[in-house]
């Protein structure tokens, strides 16, 4: 079964590589727990705030675990 999860996180000035470290991790945790066979794919996107800014960020994960 092929299955896609989105995770955000915000992004802060000066905590950037923080946070980019701790979205991974969340995502490796997620596919370690759900035993995913296959990645198939990861996006991310920004969010942006009223100026322009980057003020988040969208992560995508389409992975295939196997059916019970």
């Amino acid at each position: 079964m092929i299955k896609v999860r989105t995770f955000t996180t915000p992004i802060k000035i000066f905590a950037t590589q923080r946070e980019l470290q701790e979205l991974d991790d969340h995502v490796t945790k997620l596919l370690n727990e759900e035993s995913a066979a296959k990645v198939y794919s990861v996006s991310d996107t920004t969010t942006a705030g009223e100026n322009g800014e980057t003020i988040g960020l969208i992560r995508t994960v389409a992975y295939e675990v196997d059916d019970d």
